[in-house]
């Protein structure tokens, strides 16, 4: 439409691999296209442009008159915007965009597309509509594959219905990993999933199998970490899936695209080890590859050609390459802190690949489940709804300083129309109506004899303390674990039923018998230091709860229950509330001086010992003598002061909440901000942008202020330029390596010269109260890949330096590409500041990494 009204339309996407692929398509359908990313620049002049989401918002700060023209801009991706990094360059365009200009936001995912729309409608003063359909034209089947059985259990139907009782047979299928093939890996158990047995075949290989006889075909396995795609890929050695004329195929399309490759890099191992998979029909697709490896295999995929793919879940956003059949061989994926349940959103982008439009009835989703998992748990998961919109705005320097340079720039603009801003907004009469409620809850609890119930509620709270500290010393490992020999009788804490029993005058104990005490092991699966977590196995009496998914499946009862049973439950150490009684071991002989010094120590430890237990003497005889001690509604009189507290402690944080959103967000981070850039010279005080806030307003890339502060305090000026730029290789290096070489000396001083500016940068954040981890933020630039960096600029052949690395070939390209962007905005800084001399350097440097495979340009281009 655009074109036929001669106007230009932007279309931008998260991913340069996707703008690629996207470039094709249009390019063959309007040929008026161009593309810009951060690696290539085709036609910018023409009608219909298409590029990454950075790349647009640095033309909005740069004031290009591409932007004047623009009547259209197409967001593809639109809920990129969550993501934590870069989910705010959304945010910025959406905001900064001409007011002349129209949009089209595209996503699979936005259940909350309403507040979305809102948001974009009350920035940009124009109707924003929603067009939506949660009409799949080809439906959905959900299968469990439980690890160790032999089969598929349908748990969520075409028409979307869950179903329970095949649920629960698919886990009472799962075979236990004692029962048989636990294996041990590096340190890690693995279960049946990866343990490729030699007598049986693994579980992937007979899923991958039964998959290719019912013709399923194609998969899309998704794993969630690269060495597993490769490791998985590697079990089907005995399964070969293409005919003999789809061979002669895959060899042809491989070795074209090869063919502008050098010698050499055709002999690097994984493009050999690569064609034997794909010939075979098997392929392997994570963001370690060879760019033009992920191409090929691709453009392979798409021809039919390879019928069962291994992918990380990069595969699955936006590449428009559906398949049959789609499995997850983990239900579980490690982000960064954490190993967790996959959401339902990553969920649903996933299991979004299976079934391809006009050729399948319905897409086919295997859940391999390798652990016990809740049916809620589950259910959450295939049937739950997308992960919701919410914004990931945050404030940085770059973004600071380019709004301060434009004429008509407002950093406090940006934050009022974020929709960080909008949400909270929104959110304010709701908090409000809250904290009025609870209000009303808590003026309604009315105590006769409040003061005495205060008090008496102070004491009890003061014993309990006292009583934990005692046990706290009692039962650190050291001293207690002497006394857990079988046959000791210990005192429990009965399960509460609800919070009345906290309140009640009596204790609610049992006793029960120890059988047995374990250290409990840590995730590497090597023991803890000697003060870490202990389990006792007791023996006590115990009601069960039959119920699937209770609770509380098992709750300890006092002795004389008629309805318990005597059970053999684990407990921590901690929740063991007292021993039948205690032995103190004393050494032998006195003579050896650390004998005596042991001795004296233990006698230290008894008297803070002492002086709680004499404390828990003296608050017992003060409750002892307290008014409230017989009072027969004591326990109701305390349980209501209780509630009163909570609800007290709820109103002040919904109060504190409604404290910060009212404010404007950021605001107080934006004084601290400004404050940095005013101390290290970035700007005046009245906010005009200086000589290095001209620099930093460059830098997108990489750590704006660390960058600008090493090349003013001239790092750049007396090193070489291979030096120079495997000092650049620590900004742009993300991944961790856990043993990585350590750089040669020469390498090392520059290392060292970066990581004192980080520290001075991130010092004087902290000085301006911006909150920051200085040795995280100082750690953040890895040394990792310099040696590497700096031979490749020196000429050796990529083959070599993958000889000296244990990196992925795929992250190592994809570094020295962002490299090349960050030297290719230092070539700005220098032209604009008029250093031709460094604008000399940093070209040659470009010239110098600049070549062969590493820019090999992109097949789709």
């Amino acid at each position: 439409m655009s074109l036929r009204n001669q106007q230009r339309v932007i279309y931008t996407s998260p991913i340069k691999a996707l703008s690629n692929q996207k470039y094709r398509e249009f390019k063959e359908e309007f040929s008026d296209v161009g593309l810009m990313t951060g690696d290539v620049t085709i036609e910018p002049s023409a009608s219909c442009l298409v590029m990454t989401t950075e790349i647009l918002r640095s033309m909005q700060y740069k004031g290009s008159e591409v932007m004047r023209e623009v009547a259209w801009i197409i967001f593809d991706e639109v809920h990129y915007m969550r993501d934590r990094e870069r989910g705010v360059v959304w945010e910025e365009s959406i905001v900064l965009a001409p007011k002349n200009s129209r949009f089209v936001f595209l996503s699979a995912t936005v259940p909350n597309a309403k507040e979305f729309a809102d948001w974009v409608a009350k920035v940009h003063q124009q109707p924003c509509h929603i067009v939506y359909t949660d009409y799949r034209p080809t439906p959905l089947q959900h299968y469990i594959f439980p690890s160790g059985g032999d089969g598929l259990y349908l748990v969520v139907d075409e028409r979307g219905k869950f179903r329970e009782d095949n649920f629960q047979k698919a886990l009472n299928a799962l075979v236990p990993a004692s029962e048989g093939d636990k294996k041990r890996e590096n340190g890690k158990w693995k279960k049946g999933l990866l343990s490729g047995r030699p007598s049986e075949e693994s579980d992937i290989f007979k899923m991958v199998k039964m998959i290719i006889q019912r013709q399923y075909d194609p998969v899309i396995i998704f794993s969630f970490s690269k060495r597993d795609c490769e490791f998985l890929a590697m079990q089907m050695a005995k399964l070969d899936l293409n005919e003999e004329d789809e061979k002669i195929n895959v060899e042809t399309i491989f070795w074209s695209a090869m063919d502008m490759l050098s010698d050499d890099d055709k002999k690097l191992p994984q493009v050999s080890n690569m064609l034997p998979l794909l010939k075979r029909g098997i392929g392997v697709h994570h963001s370690g590859l060879l760019p033009i490896l992920k191409e090929v295999i691709e453009i392979l995929f798409q021809e039919g050609l390879i019928k069962c793919l291994f992918a990380t879940e990069t595969f699955s956003i936006g590449l428009n390459m559906p398949a049959k059949t789609v499995v997850f061989t983990n239900v579980r994926k490690f982000d960064g802190d954490k190993f967790r349940w996959i959401s339902s959103g990553e969920y649903i982008q996933m299991s979004g690949r299976a079934g391809r439009r006009g050729i399948d009835q319905r897409g086919i989703c295997i859940l391999m489940v390798d652990e016990k998992m809740e049916p809620s748990t589950a259910k959450m998961m295939v049937k739950g709804s997308a992960d919701c919109l919410n914004s990931a705005f945050h404030l940085s320097y770059n973004m600071l300083l380019n709004q301060m340079r434009c004429e008509d720039g407002d950093p406090e603009n940006l934050l009022r129309n974020s929709f960080y801003q909008f949400q909270s907004d929104r959110a304010l009469p709701d908090l409000e109506k809250q904290a009025k409620d609870l209000e009303a809850e808590r003026d309604s609890i009315i105590i006769e004899g409040e003061e005495d119930v205060e008090d008496y509620y102070d004491l009890l709270q003061q014993l309990k303390n006292c009583k934990n500290d005692v046990r706290d010393i009692v039962f650190s490992p050291k001293y207690c674990l002497p006394f857990l020999q079988p046959g000791r009788l210990v005192r429990v804490q009965c399960t509460p039923d609800d919070r009345t029993q906290s309140f009640s005058t009596e204790e609610h104990v049992t006793w029960g018998v120890i059988i047995d005490f374990e250290r409990l092991k840590s995730p590497g699966g090597d023991k803890r230091p000697e003060d870490s977590d202990y389990t006792v196995v007791v023996l006590l009496k115990c009601m069960i709860n039959k119920e699937t998914g209770a609770k509380k499946p098992v709750k300890i009862v006092p002795l004389d229950e008629k309805n318990g049973e005597p059970t053999i439950i684990s407990l921590p150490l901690s929740e063991i509330d007292s021993l039948s009684s205690i032995r103190l071991f004393m050494p032998k002989d006195l003579l050896r001086p650390e004998a005596r010094e042991n001795t004296l120590s233990k006698v230290q430890q008894s008297s803070s010992y002492k002086k709680s237990v004499r404390r828990v003497e003296d608050l017992e005889r003060s409750i002892e003598k307290h008014v409230m001690r017989n009072t027969p509604l004591a326990p109701q009189k305390l349980k209501a002061l209780h509630d009163k507290l909570e609800l007290n402690a709820r109103i002040k944080s919904i109060k504190k909440v409604t404290r910060s959103s009212t404010a404007l967000a950021f605001k107080g981070e934006l004084k601290a901000r400004k404050r940095v850039l005013r101390r290290l010279g970035y700007i005046t005080s009245d906010d005009v942008v200086q000589l290095k806030g001209k620099v930093a307003c460059e830098i997108s890339s990489a750590d704006e202020l660390t960058l600008t502060e090493l090349m003013f305090s001239g790092a750049f000026k007396d090193v070489s330029v291979e030096g120079m730029v495997a000092l650049l290789s620590c900004f742009v290096w993300q991944e961790k390596l856990q043993d990585a070489q350590k750089p040669r000396e020469e390498l090392d001083l520059l290392f060292i010269q970066l990581q004192e500016t980080a520290r001075r940068v991130a010092a004087v954040q902290l000085e301006c109260k911006i909150q920051i981890d200085v040795e995280n933020f100082v750690n953040s630039f890895r040394p990792d890949i310099m040696e590497a960096v700096y031979e490749w600029a020196k000429g050796s052949k990529f083959f070599e330096i993958m000889e000296m690395t244990q990196v992925f070939e795929g992250s190592l390209i994809r570094a020295i590409r962002r490299m090349e962007e960050v030297l290719q905005q230092l070539i700005l800084v220098a032209k604009s500041i008029g250093e031709t001399q460094l604008e000399a350097k940093f070209e040659e440097a470009v010239a110098k990494i600049k070549r062969d495979i590493v820019f090999a340009a992109s097949l789709y281009l």
